[in-house]
């Protein structure tokens, strides 16, 4: 971490920190990346499987439940004598917390198909991973992304901790301004971070409109306008 010399203004500090900004927030996003991506790989098969067993769902959804209770700075603390310092515990931490909201949404998703939907793909003579495949992904697909748009804005904000284990990103500067008591350097992390977790929000929000079914889409606007 770097001490910045005082800038007059928030504004001109975070002028002045342009091309460090944009480095940060480079190191944000593969901190957040590939947490996300890796608990997308673990939650989705994960959760198809879980949805087609009840028995073993609550146990599985406990289990990832009790992650999230782990406050953040915890979990980092945890990871280090695994790790050691640096990206590697960072990026652990963020997979476990972006672990639940994927798998509870992808079980609660699939669990949503409409049962008559799936028997007329019985009926079609359709295997079970072409159903899979053709009818049960597609229709919760909205409902998965949902919770990886969750994963992804709770990874980002988390990620901010990172810095107290050496791993970089935005937090830097939050972390070097609380240390020197510099109000426009904890801004100058805290603002981007916000603005990246809205931006990502947003982005994600938009796929998962697109990945409607155009069916649903409609049905959710006919219903709004019946509601008024």
């Amino acid at each position: 971490m770097t001490t910045e010399p005082r800038a007059r203004s928030l504004a001109d500090l975070l002028w002045q920190r342009r091309g460090i900004t944009l480095t940060l927030i480079g190191q944000h996003l593969v901190l957040t990346g590939i947490a996300v991506a890796g608990a997308c790989a673990l939650g989705i098969p994960l959760g198809i499987a879980v949805s087609r067993t009840r028995r073993i769902a609550p146990m599985v959804l406990g289990a990832a439940g009790v992650l999230q209770t782990i406050p953040s700075i915890a979990l980092l603390a945890f990871m280090l004598p695994l790790f050691g310092i640096g990206a590697v515990p960072a990026i652990a931490a963020l997979f476990l917390y972006g672990l639940l909201p994927i798998l509870r949404n992808t079980v609660a998703g699939l669990r949503g198909v409409d049962p008559q939907l799936i028997e007329v793909a019985i009926g079609l003579g359709m295997r079970p991973w072409q159903r899979l495949w053709q009818v049960e992904l597609p229709l919760a697909a909205p409902v998965m992304l949902a919770g990886i748009r969750t994963a992804t804005v709770i990874s980002i904000g988390t990620a901010t901790l990172a810095a107290f284990i050496g791993a970089g990103g935005l937090g830097d500067p939050i972390v070097t301004g609380l240390t020197t008591t510099n109000t426009n350097l904890v801004l100058s992390g805290a603002l981007p971070a916000a603005a990246l977790a809205v931006a990502a929000d947003a982005v994600l929000g938009g796929v998962e409109r697109l990945a409607t079914p155009r069916g649903l889409r409609l049905a959710a606007r006919d219903s709004g306008l019946a509601a008024r």
